[in-house]
């Protein structure tokens, strides 16, 4: 397949294990690709997927996915469609053996291959002893000064594992942790025959599969101007056109609905990174090289993305039960609400069981002289956590409904608790590129194994904590005179957040020079402090992509130990980019005559 030049039509049917079941089929029979890709492994899933093999010890992939395929498996093969998907989770082999079965056993004949040597559960020990602390990413303690039992470890793989498994004649490569991006940087370069050093190319690779891994958010969904976005009810999955210089489309099947634009990528490609450099292991992107350029209808053009070796480490997450929660949520109405949350609060604190720890968050304002009883109510949502299971679930529970009756008027919840569940810790951190056994299994059943490719020291990205306002004259953006208007962030700009661990990641960006010139000069992290107070007191590192028009925050610990861990109610950070928008700050006026939001 090297000789063959055009791009390669890589479309991704699944954002995360859950995702549209029906997209598979979707995107199989909506047009031509070349290769359909599915993300199923967000950072908690492997948790997830931990605990289900608990129960059942075949149950360590995502068992969604033979449903997906098997309706379409026939016209996959029939029109040689390649399948590339991470699926395989803890067991990508369970999940390949118990595939070929399937298609066995409807007259099928697929050549599978599955990529593996991710998982260092059972390496830690002598990872460890061989001077590899496995410190954690943010603050440094050692894995072994942490007091956990991991559950899983799994190193993040690169592509050439599949790049080489679609080389041998598979059909199918089913993967365990490997990159997002992996899942497109591989097939391409396979279909291009691009060589470990081809950086530039790669980082183009990695870009576009940055953006298509998330499945419909490319075209649309979780996008803050949705209302210029048609066809939401049911958007299409994305494709990404990838040449052989690296640049690629990103587009979607005609008549689907949602719609890819500028706007839409930028959302993407601003979406939990952590920073302008985007390490992966087979490259590190480049992403303030990039440019973005509308060459269509629903068709945008990423190109000039820059790569830089990839670092000598592989990212590897470790994750581990962290004890039990549990929670509730108290309605409260009328007068005295700050009064009736204080009396509830003292009264869960004073007998909370011993080793507990428990937080209150307020949701929502009670309207005064409201219309009606429900515009008068607000949320108090109260969550336990500790390593005791009986004190955290019968205890807990007993306490408060023991309150019906004795606390504040009107006392109500919106449920009883839930009982005691158990929570899990991420932990990420990094090993040695050598501490990793890279290989594929092909599908005559041959193992070879992958070489790293050769990697470089990683130079840190610019943060920038304040940007100071360049002369008027220089960006023509003071508009002198003008005067400002009060108005919601949201009216000039759009914003997209995430998580990535503990650290919450925030995109801001505009469709305009002028627009993002004012943004770039406004929106300091002090500035970000006063519009985000939970960031108050928290580290915040501030990068510029002026190619996209867009600012990156990356809060740290924001989320705690991770969305696992938590105990914020947005837990993975993805109304974080919301709130900041709806807070008003003072724009002049000819930007806010004429707003920078727009679905382009």
């Amino acid at each position: 397949m090297g000789g063959i030049r055009r791009a390669v039509r890589i479309a991704n049917a699944s954002g995360f294990y859950g995702d549209r079941h029906t997209a598979f089929a979707e995107m199989v029979g909506g047009g031509d690709v070349d290769v359909v890709t599915g993300d199923y492994l967000a950072e908690v899933t492997m948790l997830v997927l931990a605990k289900g093999r608990a129960r059942d010890p075949a149950a360590g992939y995502a068992a969604t996915f033979p449903a997906q395929i098997a309706p379409v498996l026939e016209t996959v093969l029939d029109r040689g469609i390649k399948v590339v998907v991470n699926a395989g989770g803890l067991d990508p082999r369970g999940l390949a053996d118990r595939l070929t079965a399937q298609a066995h056993a409807a007259g099928l004949a697929p050549r599978v291959a599955h990529v593996a040597g991710d998982d260092l559960l059972g390496r830690l020990g002598a990872i460890q002893a061989a001077g590899h602390p496995l410190a954690h990413a943010e603050h440094g303690t050692p894995l072994a000064a942490s007091g956990l039992t991991p559950l899983t470890a799994n190193a993040y793989l690169g592509g050439w594992g599949i790049a080489r498994a679609l080389e041998a004649g598979a059909d199918i490569v089913i993967c365990g942790r490997v990159s997002d991006a992996a899942l497109t940087l591989g097939p391409a370069a396979w279909w291009h025959g691009w060589a470990r050093d081809d950086f530039d190319r790669l980082a183009g690779a990695v870009a576009a599969g940055h953006v298509i891994e998330c499945g419909a958010q490319a075209t649309g969904g979780n996008h803050s101007s949705f209302l210029g976005i048609p066809g939401l009810t049911h958007p299409g999955f994305p494709i990404a056109e990838v040449a052989a210089d690296g640049s690629a489309v990103i587009t979607k099947h005609p008549g689907t609905g949602g719609a890819v634009t500028v706007g839409t990528v930028t959302a993407q490609l601003v979406y939990e990174i952590q920073g302008t450099r985007y390490l992966n292991p087979d490259v590190t992107t480049l992403l303030d090289t990039l440019t973005l350029r509308q060459a269509g209808p629903d068709r945008v053009e990423i190109a000039g993305t820059r790569g830089a070796p990839p670092p000598p480490f592989a990212k590897v997450a470790v994750t581990a039960l962290g004890g039990y929660r549990n929670e509730i949520t108290l309605v409260l109405t009328g007068r005295h609400i700050e009064k009736k949350a204080a009396l509830a609060e003292r009264a869960v604190r004073d007998g909370l069981p011993g080793g507990c720890s428990v937080v209150f968050q307020r949701i929502g304002t009670a309207a005064q002289d409201a219309a009606g009883q429900d515009a008068a109510s607000c949320l108090l949502r109260i969550a336990v956590k500790g390593p005791q299971e009986k004190a955290v679930g019968r205890a807990f529970s007993g306490l408060v409904v023991g309150l019906a009756l004795g606390n504040y008027p009107g006392f109500y919840a919106t449920g009883t608790p839930q009982g005691a569940r158990a929570y899990g810790t991420y932990w990420p951190c990094a090993v040695p590129v050598g501490e990793v056994d890279h290989h594929v299994v092909l599908p005559d059943g041959t193992v070879e194994a992958i070489p790293w490719s050769p990697t470089a020291p990683p130079e840190p990205a610019a943060s920038f904590p304040s940007a100071p306002s360049p002369p008027a004259a220089a960006e023509g953006t003071s508009f002198p005179g003008a005067g400002v208007v009060r108005i919601p962030l949201g009216e000039v700009a759009d914003a997209r957040s995430g998580d990535k661990g503990g650290n919450a990641n925030l995109g801001l960006w505009t469709r305009d020079d002028e627009t993002y010139a004012w943004l770039r000069r406004t929106v300091t992290v002090e500035r970000l402090r006063e519009l985000l107070p939970e960031a108050a007191g928290l580290p915040v590192d501030r990068y510029e992509l002026p190619n996209l028009r867009a600012l990156n925050f990356v809060i740290h610990g924001l989320l705690g130990e991770g969305a696992t861990e938590t105990s914020r109610f947005d837990a993975q950070a993805k109304a974080l980019g919301e709130f900041v928008l709806s807070r008003y700050v003072e724009v002049p006026i000819p930007l806010a005559s004429a707003p920078a939001t727009s679905a382009g």
